[in-house]
């Protein structure tokens, strides 16, 4: 029988690509969370890898509930036979309270954000990494509180739905502090914003730690309420 944590995510996970605006997107943006190959999916549904890349591509017509019901049936039974850690991973960051003094807004779009309109909107200036790639969300969170309150595995709640977002630290004093709370958890985000300080007064140190995990970093002195304000207007 299947457990009820696993019908929940595969309710959200169906419900996300079968809802986007680009659903091929979604479902490539959920086979790589679990980390399986294009050819194994397609190999498990019996399918040729062409299907599957034409469908993440968006060069074969959306696929229909039934279709998407099959995709992310089969991608939760693959991961359970090789002991379910990514059902137990999103699981926890789904369904996950979450404290209102610790995360001030938390969104997820249905379809990728290119992450240079995400920092123009709220002024970013680039410190570390790329910003050409996407993001599918973003978290605004209270920086001293995230670090003073949560253990290792509820730091896990403000990446919601997926990692592949932007992480908005606010109050900031060098930007050393967020940085290592996320070097000794195992969730990366694809960005980390520092709010409330300028590029000339970051750390040092901060560079080295987003280089070694792969994370763009930006700053913004942008006021926290019209950050929020600001991102919930964007129609993306």
């Amino acid at each position: 029988m299947k457990s009820g944590k696993r019908n929940q995510l595969a309710e959200k996970m169906a419900g996300e690509i079968t809802l986007s605006d680009s659903p091929g997107h979604a479902l490539k943006k959920w086979r790589m969370n679990f980390e399986i190959a294009p050819g194994v999916l397609s190999e498990r549904l019996g399918v040729s890898p062409s299907v599957i890349s034409d469908y993440e591509s968006g060069r074969r017509k959306s696929p229909g509930t039934a279709v998407v019901g099959k995709i992310v049936d089969t991608l939760l039974t693959t991961d359970e036979e090789t002991g379910g850690k990514h059902i137990e991973k999103y699981s926890t960051m789904l369904f996950s309270a979450v404290e209102d003094d610790v995360i001030y807004d938390l969104h997820e779009y249905s379809s990728p954000v290119p992450l240079k309109d995400f920092s123009e909107a709220i002024g970013c200036t680039l410190l570390w990494g790329s910003i050409d790639q996407t993001i599918f969300g973003y978290t605004v969170v209270n920086s001293l509180n995230a670090i003073m309150q949560l253990s290792s595995d509820e730091f896990n709640r403000i990446y919601g739905w997926s990692t592949e977002r932007a992480l908005v630290f606010t109050n900031v004093s060098t930007g050393k502090s967020p940085m290592v709370a996320i070097r000794v958890t195992p969730f990366k985000p694809r960005c980390v914003v520092l709010q409330g300080i300028e590029a000339a007064d970051v750390h040092p140190f901060v560079e080295k730690m987003a280089e070694r995990d792969r994370i763009t970093v930006m700053c913004t002195s942008m006021d926290v309420n019209k950050i929020v304000s600001t991102l919930r207007e964007q129609e993306w």
